[in-house]
């Protein structure tokens, strides 16, 4: 928990951003009028320089936990807004301030506060789930519930499986001094690969289902594939974990201590509401919207949010406080990704625009990487372009761009270019776990797990793990399905 002192100091950078958006918010129609009007915020206008500032919050994350971890630790929101407003500041005098607050609108309204909103439910509801009772982390109980973490988030999403399980999967490793691996292929499997076989396991999915894509097509092809990379991931981890396991060996009581116990089931209610919140959502046409500044708010998504926080709301006031006490549950991990993640949002704008221009914008060569010159798709490029770029943009968007290159006609892509979908597919999921932010519950997980006092490797640490050991086994997929 914070101290009074150290929240009040820390005040100010953790509210910045959203004071900044406010202020703006306030200014904007008198700055409007002055301002000559643009209709889009066309990617085929934009060179690379476009993408500093986002490269610039990466490198921020990466580095400065490393080089000033104090200050860090008390201005990560004011990090956070100094790069949004290094790109917002350009891009209102390049393009003109309806241009960009339109997009910053579009950005906030349509895919940032959705997106938190919902990272906001889950954590909130699985915060009150507390299982307990025989929790000791040896290999064989960590692979038990990794395994289980696997296969439950193709059901519940790969952020409601991490927010369940990662606090169980702390408790059991408790008294371990060599434990940062099991965090790491908990990101690996239960954060990542382990939400291939449904559209309800991972955003990228979802969008293809609301594309036309159907619901068991996704499973009856990342089968094989995720059964790949799960196993050869479990089996990897096991060796590794017994390993370590042996160097403490003498220092932990592996006797039961009381049966498995789970307290807060009330939530899992909650949880599948959550969940069919968003299904309906996706698949309800309402027809009806809202207009905010010239931007149309469909009903099914506004509801959707509402119905999040006030599942969120009985969710809280439901569970006992001693059952978020025995989670050792804090809001410290929720504002931390909340607000690096609205600086991540804002400037990953141009970088997906440019994206979105395909052949007409400085991303061409892209285009051109992923088609041969006969037209048709090169599945092994599609595979680690769309990955590459969920590593580190929002694996949804991306997933998007390359559906859309490949044709975006679901009966094409299903058919006789089904071996494309499951390429994009496959890259936006499956290396989402190359980096903490390449999905959405990566660096929650991270934040979590240092919160409870747990040392996570920092941005490149990490990247040196899914380097050493994923790479390797998307060489093997592509190889073999591609």
């Amino acid at each position: 928990m914070f101290s009074a002192r150290r929240l009040n100091s820390s005040w100010a950078s953790r509210y910045i951003p959203f004071i900044s958006v406010a202020l703006l918010a306030f200014t904007y129609p008198v700055v409007a009028r002055a301002a000559e009007a643009h209709s889009q915020f066309d990617g085929s206008e934009l060179g690379l320089a476009w993408i500093i500032p986002f490269i610039g919050i990466l490198i921020s994350i990466a580095l400065l936990p490393l080089i000033t971890p104090r200050f860090w630790e008390h201005r990560f929101g004011a990090v956070s807004a100094f790069w949004a407003c290094a790109l917002l500041a350009p891009m209102a005098v390049a393009f003109g301030p309806d241009v960009t607050w339109n997009a910053l609108l579009h950005t906030l309204l349509l895919e940032y506060l959705p997106f938190i909103i919902l990272l906001f439910a889950l954590f909130v509801v699985a915060g009150g789930i507390n299982i307990s009772g025989n929790l000791v982390g040896t290999p064989s109980t960590n692979v038990a519930i990794l395994t289980v973490g696997t296969l439950l988030a193709s059901v519940i999403g790969t952020t409601g499986a991490s927010m369940v399980l990662i606090r169980p999967m702390i408790r059991a490793n408790a008294a371990r001094r060599r434990k940062v691996h099991v965090f790491i292929f908990f990101i690996f499997l239960v954060s990542n690969i382990g939400g291939s076989l449904t559209p309800l396991g991972d955003p990228p999915l979802f969008l293809g289902f609301l594309k036309g894509v159907d619901f068991f097509w996704t499973f009856e092809h990342m089968l094989l594939p995720m059964l790949m990379m799960a196993g050869a991931l479990l089996a990897i981890f096991y060796v590794f974990d017994l390993l370590s396991w042996r160097h403490e060996k003498g220092l932990h009581d592996t006797r039961a201590q009381h049966q498995l116990r789970v307290v807060g089931l009330h939530n899992i209610l909650y949880l599948f509401g959550i969940l069919a919140a968003v299904l309906a959502s996706g698949t309800w046409n309402s027809g009806i919207s809202v207009n905010v500044y010239d931007m149309e708010l469909g009903l099914e998504g506004l509801g959707r949010d509402v119905v999040l926080l006030v599942i969120s709301y009985f969710s809280y006031k439901s569970t006992r406080p001693s059952i978020r006490i025995e989670n050792a549950f804090t809001w410290k991990p929720i504002q931390e990704v909340a607000i690096l993640f609205a600086g991540i949002f804002v400037t990953m704008v141009p970088a997906l625009a440019i994206l979105r221009a395909g052949t007409a914008g400085v991303a061409a060569p892209l285009a051109e990487f992923v088609t041969s010159p006969s037209g048709q798709p090169i599945n092994a490029a599609y595979f680690w372009v769309t990955g590459a770029l969920s590593s580190f943009l929002d694996n949804a968007p991306t997933y998007l761009v390359f559906f859309n290159l490949a044709g975006g006609v679901p009966e094409s892509l299903m058919g006789p270019l089904a071996n494309t979908l499951l390429a994009i597919s496959a890259g936006a999921v499956f290396m989402g776990a190359n980096s903490y932010i390449g999905n959405a519950p990566n660096f929650m997980v991270k934040s979590i797990c240092e919160e409870r006092g747990i040392r996570m490797p920092s941005f490149f640490g990490y990247m040196i793990w899914s380097g050493t050991i994923l790479l390797p086994l998307f060489l093997a997929v592509t190889w073999i399905f591609f």
